[in-house]
């Protein structure tokens, strides 16, 4: 009986998702870094372009967030559940 309800808890890694959320970060940083100049310009002109880099924060904390999330899960390290 103890086997099977150990069994039942073990989970799939999330490999994929977070080798593909790896990807897709540092493309996202080679993307902003090579073009570090144009960023600038256009984010710092300010009136509606203020969205810019409010949207680019929050783009990149989900992205990185998300991949850091799957690597710890990958390693075994879970939040403590109560």
């Amino acid at each position: 009986m103890h086997m099977a309800n150990s069994r039942s808890t073990i989970t799939k890694k999330p490999y994929a998702k977070a080798l593909v959320f790896g990807i897709f970060s540092i493309a996202s940083y080679v993307a902003v870094l090579t073009n570090e100049v144009t960023v600038r310009e256009v984010w710092a002109k300010g009136g509606i372009y203020t969205i810019l880099p409010i949207a680019t924060v929050f783009f990149f904390s989900f992205v990185h967030g998300n991949f850091a999330s799957y690597v710890f899960s990958v390693l075994g390290i879970e939040a403590k559940k109560h």
